[in-house]
């Protein structure tokens, strides 16, 4: 890591330490100047609540500044409420740039996505069965502007399950209910739909995927020979085998929704598809999810089976037999764990990236790209000469997607120069001659998943003259 920190306490943000996260968005990120000094933002910080710590990222060999930052509050709100007020602010009267403000992820989790403030303003809470929506909106408005309340009801008695939701105007209010609304309605954080599988491992969703998992999701994915739970898959032995398939059944005691299901299952990299279906002659949770390659199906099978949710609740999870050819999903999972761990070594290696080429004369075929991501069809590539007019910045997690298979997905919008990845970074950036172009690959990838890895893509600085040279990526 090619980063140093400062700090007032003198330890700085030590990874590993599990205050830095405790309690849950109560850091934020900021982008400053260069120049602006750690005094200056604990004076135009600290009037927000507790400052625990201040950490300034600095280069590791100039020792100088990168313009970015961190803030540690005691509290949820009082992070909250300072990134309300100081995004787009100036800190002082000599600088021009307004700075941006954002909460932090998570140190423990894996992923590079920001934390948005439509994530910060929904809570999950357990009420009497009894309580309206009325009573739900009065016993929470004391915290601040409610945008909206509801009831999670049986979609067949219409009868109230116990459980509401809560969305406020601003993230402050819904930390302030937080910490300060009655402990029997074990408020938390609601995760918005269809953006649990990158969120920060600091609610109560998270701590599920802890349990269900015991290490990141990206960490060991791939490497099934380790993995003692998949000797049954032997195709000698003939004790009673399972069909295996890319779908999975789901079973629980208690009844959940598609978004629960989606933020229990999408830890595991693939997924393609979830969804809830409703049983008129019972109350148990039936669910169907669908993963795009059956290696992940393999791997969140026996990694959830048996998993608590909600907690002392298990759920069973089965494949479903769709009568696919059992040799023919297991040569397939091998070839996927194949083009894994190639794309590992380049990652790790870049010298090893000619190796990944294929060469033009073998006539061999990269894989196909496996996304639920809409993409045009391929375009021509605009000459090497053509001027560049927008340059986007690319995040990779857990790791690079292999170059040609980049310059495939970029080239579909149109006017693309360049795509190329920084040598040793899970990072990369795409050069378009057109800003149309660029912004059209911005909606349509940013925040998605292909081929296992998810993107974040984003508006690089403004080119430089010297557009040939390595560019700097912190």
């Amino acid at each position: 890591m090619d980063e140093a920190g400062s700090s007032a306490s003198g330890g700085g943000f030590r990874p590993g330490v599990d205050s830095l996260d405790e309690p849950p968005n109560s850091r934020i990120f900021l982008v400053i100047s260069k120049y602006t000094p750690e005094s200056v933002l604990r004076e135009r910080f600290s009037p927000f609540g507790d400052i625990q710590d201040i950490w300034v990222v600095r280069d590791k060999h100039t020792k100088e500044s990168k313009g970015i930052a961190f803030v540690k509050f005691a509290r949820s709100s009082q992070a909250c409420r300072a990134m309300e007020e100081m995004h787009g602010q100036c800190l002082g009267p000599n600088d021009t740039k307004p700075i941006k403000v954002f909460i932090a992820q998570s140190r423990s989790s894996g992923s590079h996505r920001d934390v948005e403030d439509e994530e910060l303003t929904r809570i999950f809470v357990m009420i009497p069965k009894s309580y309206t929506e009325e009573d739900l909106r009065e016993k929470f408005k004391v915290y601040g502007d409610i945008e909206y309340c509801s009831i999670i009801k049986n979609k067949i008695t219409g009868e109230s399950k116990g459980l509401g939701y809560v969305r406020y105007l601003k993230p402050s209010q819904a930390a302030q209910a937080i910490e300060n609304c009655d402990r029997s309605f074990r408020a938390i954080l609601a995760e918005p739909k269809n953006k649990a599988s990158e969120s920060s491992e600091q609610d109560y969703y998270s701590n599920m995927r802890q349990e269900a998992l015991g290490h990141e999701p990206r960490v060991n994915m791939f490497p099934f020979e380790q993995q003692s739970e998949f000797s049954s898959f032997d195709k000698n032995d003939s004790r009673g085998q399972e069909a295996i398939s890319k779908r999975l059944s789901v079973v629980s005691r208690v009844p959940f929704t598609e978004e629960q299901l989606f933020s229990i299952f999408d830890i595991v990299p693939g997924l393609e598809y979830c969804e809830v279906q409703r049983d008129p002659y019972s109350n148990y949770g039936h669910g169907v999810v669908q993963y795009f390659n059956v290696a992940s199906a393999i791997y969140a099978k026996y990694k959830l089976h048996g998993f608590q949710y909600p907690p002392g609740n298990r759920i069973g999870v089965s494949f479903i037999d769709d009568g696919s050819n059992a040799t023919d999903l297991l040569r397939k999972m091998a070839t996927q764990m194949v083009a894994a761990q190639l794309a590992s070594m380049v990652w790790n290696n870049p010298s090893q990236q000619q190796f990944m080429q294929f060469g033009g004369s073998s006539g061999s075929q990269l894989p196909q790209i496996q996304t639920d991501v809409v993409l045009p069809s391929c375009k021509k590539k605009a000459p090497a000469e053509t001027p560049v007019k927008e340059r986007l910045f690319i995040v990779f997690n857990p790791h690079p997607l292999p170059l040609d298979v980049l310059e495939d997905i970029f080239c579909r919008f149109g006017n693309l120069i360049e795509v190329y990845l920084v040598s040793g970074k899970n990072v990369g950036y795409a050069k378009y001659a057109d800003r149309i172009s660029a912004n059209d690959a911005i909606a349509t990838l940013h925040g998605k998943i292909l081929n296992g890895v998810r993107l974040k893509v984003m508006l690089a600085d403004s080119p430089r003259e010297e557009s040939n040279k390595r560019q700097r990526t912190y």
